[in-house]
């Protein structure tokens, strides 16, 4: 009901004042993608499918811009986001434009792959479409230390890469396959996305290697290197208004942060300084992976 008051309201705008400049609403989709509040400034589908709907319900709406700076994270939450992006884009007949800052690797560059067209500066850092997954192993370790380590399980395959037992062949075999079964699916997205555009050797561009903005072009990646504004005012007119389409400003308790404060309080993160220092570290090798 409300939509279909703000449509008719705009209507009768446009009719008594004229067609109004083109509006573009921008999301800004920044950071590490995890579920949850793994990170401060983490990504996924909960925290910003609010967003979305708000960009793509504009009255008068010419297109969505996203800027995209992300190093990736969740091959999950990335498809969910993506996907959501499109279903808004089909459902509402709104054309979506990517932008890529300074990364949009791995789950960054699927999150642009949500973009009918997709553009980046020269030295952005495009690509890496491949799995990664990383650990570490502590037999060693264990041993010196005298420690046992005792680990019960129901399933034979329960346990597998436990970092405080030895690595098994046939573990490290099965991850490899996990990694290879959500690696077709990437490519798949890629390919419906870029179809004809790909221009690269498949094996080079599906290796999980990155290229600049510049070189992302030429394997096609990219459509174009170019910032939204110069974009956006070349196809619709120096008149075009953007409208950031941002998180809800919190009440004026929370702007206080007493809001903010209670909440770390009684949920016990004020006390779990160390996770939220590791949490921290995690964050930032996500970024120095590309040396940002």
């Amino acid at each position: 009901m409300r939509r279909t008051i703000s449509k008719t309201l705009h209507a009768v705008r446009c009719a008594v004042f004229g067609d109004p400049p083109p509006v573009v609403a921008v999301v800004r989709l920044y950071g590490v993608i995890a579920p949850g509040k793994r990170f401060r400034s983490g990504l996924n589908l909960a925290s910003v499918a609010p967003q979305l709907e708000r960009a793509f319900s504009i009255p008068g709406l010419a297109a969505v811009a996203l800027q995209v700076n992300s190093p990736g994270g969740s091959p999950v939450q990335s498809a969910l986001i993506t996907k959501r992006i499109r279903d808004l884009a089909r459902e509402k007949h709104v054309p979506v434009l990517a932008f890529a800052e300074d990364v949009a690797a791995s789950g960054g560059y699927m999150l642009a792959l949500a973009g009918d067209e997709i553009f980046a500066n020269e030295s952005s850092i495009v690509g890496s479409i491949g799995v990664v997954s990383s650990g570490f192993g502590f037999t060693e370790a264990i041993k010196k230390l005298g420690i046992e380590r005792r680990l019960y399980t129901a399933g034979e395959s329960k346990a597998m890469l436990d970092a405080f037992s030895e690595e098994k062949a046939e573990d490290v075999e099965r991850l490899k396959a996990i990694q290879a079964d959500i690696h077709e699916h990437f490519k798949a997205l890629v390919r419906e996305r870029r179809g004809k555009r790909l221009k690269g050797l498949r094996a080079h561009i599906f290796s999980g290697d990155v290229f600049t903005g510049t070189d992302a072009v030429k394997q096609g990646l990219v459509d174009g290197v170019g910032d939204m504004r110069g974009v956006l005012r070349d196809r619709f007119g120096a008149k075009v208004r953007t409208r950031l389409v941002d998180e809800k400003k919190p009440r004026f308790g929370a702007l206080l942060g007493l809001r903010h404060g209670m909440e770390e309080y009684a949920s016990g993160k004020v006390a779990d300084l160390p996770g939220g220092l590791l949490s921290a570290i995690e964050e930032r090798l996500f970024w120095d992976r590309f040396g940002l």
